[in-house]
């Protein structure tokens, strides 16, 4: 059966119709989901687009956590379900406390937008079992507040976890502490990127197609748990 995979659109949101057709690529069904609305339809698995939902009003990502569709993947994450936040995404679901830490401003405090090279530290995750350990990609960056930020301790949970997913080299476009561009939860379901694999999908419109190894990993670890 054709896997199912919600996007949803918050006030604000600007990349989930991207998002969707990066699903949609991969022979997927993408399913639009409302912030509004709690319900998940049954969806095999969930991205939290870019964008800036709510208008970043209090702090990115911040209102966005207490939506009624993020009360059900809240609980539907805690169940398994593999969740993707892609760098606004990725800052609810810290709000959300799905993941630790907090994305913060760009040191530099200037938006940076560029093509940016990842190393791939993890493919123990529902998102990036397709990636060889230690392979190296390249995707979009664009952010204004995408510094990530934790604490001593929460920095060595994820290191000693192996948490830490991606890697930014040659070049942190940032300030994120350990060049970190992408985490997990202790599960491996639940997944926060800040840079767009979206925008990597097609070489018409990309720097490359690398991206589309995020959501082709996810239609096959659905597949094995089947």
């Amino acid at each position: 059966m054709t896997a199912r995979i919600g996007v949803v659109t918050f006030p604000g949101s600007l990349d989930d119709r991207d998002a969707a057709r990066a699903v949609h690529l991969t022979g997927a069904a993408p399913i639009s989901l409302w912030h509004a609305d709690s319900e998940l339809y049954g969806v095999d698995a969930v991205i939290l687009p870019g964008g800036f939902s709510y208008g970043d009003y209090l702090r990115a990502g911040a209102i966005a956590r207490f939506s009624a569709v993020m009360e059900s993947i809240i609980k539907a994450a805690g169940d398994g379900l593999p969740v993707l936040g892609i760098c606004n995404g990725f800052q609810v679901l810290c709000e959300a406390h799905l993941l630790p830490g907090a994305l913060t401003r760009n040191q530099h405090l200037h938006f940076r937008n560029r093509d940016q090279a990842l190393r791939v530290e993890s493919t123990a995750t529902a998102w990036t079992g397709g990636f060889q350990h230690g392979q190296e990609i390249v995707i979009p960056v664009k952010n204004g507040e995408g510094c990530y930020m934790a604490d001593e301790r929460t920095l060595e949970e994820l290191e000693g976890e192996g948490r830490v997913v991606a890697r930014y080299i040659r070049g942190n476009p940032n300030g994120s502490l350990h060049d970190i561009a992408a985490i997990t939860n202790a599960a491996g379901n639940v997944v926060g990127i800040m840079p767009h694999p979206e925008h990597a999908v097609e070489v018409l419109t990309g720097p490359s197609i690398d991206g589309l190894g995020i959501f082709t990993s996810v239609l096959a670890h659905l597949g094995a748990r089947v």
